[in-house]
């Protein structure tokens, strides 16, 4: 069995290749980072919202299932790696100007967000008498 090539993304080198080409050339912020953004494959549900370098995209490639960027703890974040919550990959999907990602995923596991809710995105924000409330949406 022969090793497989490293990964290489295309040179961010014009408009027409970032917006109407076909190879992909994501933009990474000041700090190296992405967002990524991971819904529900079969229900377009939203289970949050992580951001991966270039490592760990790379890695979520090569591995199938989401491998993060952890910025509070500034470390490599292999979803599900403790949890046993893991995502797997479906699909990975980027906007026009290939600076943010959407990860269509398959939620292994209880759930996804570490208060152990299928969601991270959990309470919806209102506004009442001209103060902003979160109000809780039933999981």
């Amino acid at each position: 069995m022969s090793a497989q090539a490293p990964i290489a993304f295309a040179a961010r080198e014009s408009k027409e290749v970032i917006e109407e080409g076909l190879q992909f050339a994501p933009k990474f912020d000041d700090q190296g980072l992405i967002p990524a953004f991971a819904v529900d494959a079969d229900s377009g549900a939203p289970l949050m919202l992580a951001y991966m370098n270039e490592q760990s995209l790379k890695m979520t490639l090569e591995l199938g299932q989401a491998v993060y960027w952890s910025r509070s703890r500034n470390q490599l974040w292999h979803k599900g790696a403790t949890s046993g919550e893991f995502q797997v990959i479906v699909d990975i999907r980027t906007d026009c100007d290939q600076d943010a990602l959407v990860l269509r995923v398959k939620q292994q596991g209880g759930g996804c967000c570490h208060t152990k809710r299928a969601t991270c995105f959990y309470r919806v924000v209102k506004t009442v008498g001209g103060e902003a409330l979160l109000e809780p949406i039933p999981c």
